[in-house]
């Protein structure tokens, strides 16, 4: 596994329906040994809109891992939401809310974030620090180790959104477990760096995808990343449709270099031709 792409956010009920051939044909034609979405696959959790999110995951070549965000729960159905907030997502996509994915280059846990009580906060809680733990301890030896959640573990300064609960303590604590790559989505908005904001902890890397259909876009266009891992390198691409076409073409590009502190940005972020 040495090429992923990571696309979140598609939103159907709430998406751009031009955009879902442009996206899937340069997905496949990426040829990746992963696709990681990384929540929100729908607007308000209804059949219709799974069923939707169903037919494209089914399109797209290859091995897909997915996690639910809180899009995926009932909004206005409280009983539904506190009783049964997965069950639409578990009938159309897949009963595993956690899945895992393990191979010789790379570890790929999945983490549920979403608290239906919460309604839009996610939680990152103790036991999905042990479950990523856990993870962990199945990796092959080298092996690069991700974690894909819906929820930020970060948030720039002025982000109206609240950072979800346990966010603080999973840094360090994903760091400690040797964490490499953590896979997020929630904000609309494209991201590349390492965690900043906490002072103790191992060099990880942090990766949002904006959104990759929705017509929410906040300013920013609609995209999806491509991951190289090259063992202690990895570079990210950054793939978007600009305003004057419908085409997801090279938008931007960044790399990071490990070493016995982990992870650090070693190229500028460079706009793509």
């Amino acid at each position: 596994m040495k090429r992923i792409i990571h696309l979140s956010d598609l939103h159907f009920g709430r998406d751009r329906p031009e955009l879902m051939a442009p996206l899937l044909e340069r997905i496949n034609g990426l040829d990746a040994d992963l696709v990681a979405i990384s929540g929100d696959l729908t607007q308000r959790a209804r059949a219709r809109q799974f069923q939707q999110a169903r037919t494209f995951i089914d399109a797209i070549d290859g091995p897909t891992l997915v996690v639910p965000g809180n899009h995926d729960t009932p909004l206005y159905n409280f009983f539904e939401r506190v009783v049964w907030p997965f069950r639409r997502y578990r009938s159309w996509i897949n009963r595993d809310l956690q899945p895992v994915v393990h191979t010789p280059q790379a570890s790929v846990v999945g983490i549920n974030s979403v608290n239906p009580l919460g309604i839009q906060r996610g939680w990152f809680s103790p036991k999905d620090i042990r479950r990523v733990r856990r993870g962990f301890r199945d990796a092959a030896e080298g092996a690069m180790r991700i974690v894909v959640v819906h929820h930020p573990l970060e948030h720039l300064p002025g982000e109206d959104k609240k950072l979800m609960r346990g966010a603080r303590a999973a840094i360090k604590a994903l760091g400690e477990a040797g964490t490499d790559i953590v896979l997020s989505g929630h904000l609309h908005s494209w991201r590349a760096e390492t965690f900043a904001h906490i002072e103790v902890h191992r060099g990880v890397i942090q990766i949002h995808a904006g959104t990759g259909l929705s017509n929410r876009v906040r300013g920013e266009p609609n995209d999806f990343n491509l991951l190289h891992l090259d063992g202690d390198l990895v570079h990210v691409e950054r793939f978007a449709a600009v305003e004057s076409t419908r085409s997801f073409d090279h938008h931007q590009k960044v790399s990071f270099t490990r070493d016995v502190d982990g992870w650090t940005q070693c190229t500028p972020i460079t706009q793509q031709k």
